[in-house]
């Protein structure tokens, strides 16, 4: 990560997003730091996707203001984005392509510069273990290295925010283990935010975690914060039904 990284890479306040009558999210607010992985945990439905929909600046919120690197996200998504990697729940996957061509090709669409794309070609395969399937088709790879070649998508470029959606749905053990170290790794050099409805992402993977409920985030704290959660240390299961029920 460049040395001209701010500290606070990601800073959203007061995040709103309705569809129809339905408002989905309710004055979300929350700053990702660098160096950092956070976890937005919940259960399915809670409004996490949306959120980071809006964080990436996939999905515009009804009200609100989103910074990327000091940059506000809504009047300059350009170059706000450009400090962005995202890996939606569902990889965006050209299925017919070879990994290689198809991380070419998202460095492209990233308007790297066509000298700079073999270096970060490299870096990318090396850094998601990719390295000796760069000539195979993505449609005949396991659901396990699909999932790295989306991440590899995300990070090609360098950027200082990575959002993960989701990242080890539909994994085995294995592979789980696999992407989980990955990610941890990741937070070394970038700030990665993730979504997950698993206590064990969170545990394994984040530095803090953000709970989100019915649309709103009702709690933030360390991991290690929240395994004293009231003072009491305890599983972190078990303190996550408390606060979830004590808050709702």
């Amino acid at each position: 990560m460049p040395d001209a990284t701010p500290d606070i890479t990601l800073c959203a306040r007061n995040l709103t997003r309705r569809f129809g009558s339905r408002q989905v999210v309710h004055g979300v607010s929350l700053q990702l730091r660098r160096g950092e992985v956070l976890g937005l945990l919940g259960h399915n439905g809670a409004g996490k996707s949306t959120t980071l929909q809006m964080l990436t600046g996939c999905l515009l919120p009804n009200s609100g203001n989103i910074e990327i690197c000091g940059i506000d996200l809504l009047r300059d998504p350009a170059l706000a984005k450009a400090h962005i990697g995202y890996l939606p729940e569902t990889p965006p996957l050209y299925r017919e392509l070879n990994v290689n061509d198809y991380l070419v090709f998202a460095a492209r669409l990233r308007g790297m510069k066509p000298a700079a794309i073999g270096e970060a070609l490299a870096c990318a395969r090396q850094r998601c273990g990719l390295e000796a399937v760069g000539k195979k088709i993505i449609g005949t790879l396991s659901k396990g290295y699909q999932q790295r070649v989306g991440i590899a998508q995300a990070i090609i470029h360098g950027p200082a925010v990575i959002v993960l959606d989701e990242p080890t749905v539909g994994l085995d053990p294995t592979q789980i283990r696999e992407i989980r170290t990955l990610i941890r790794e990741l937070g070394d050099a970038h700030s990665v935010i993730l979504s997950t409805h698993m206590l064990s992402e969170v545990e394994s993977m984040c530095d803090r975690v953000e709970i989100m409920q019915h649309g709103k985030l009702i709690y933030g704290d360390t991991i290690a914060g929240m395994a004293n959660y009231g003072g009491e240390p305890g599983k972190l299961e078990d303190n996550f039904i408390r606060i979830t029920e004590a808050l709702e």
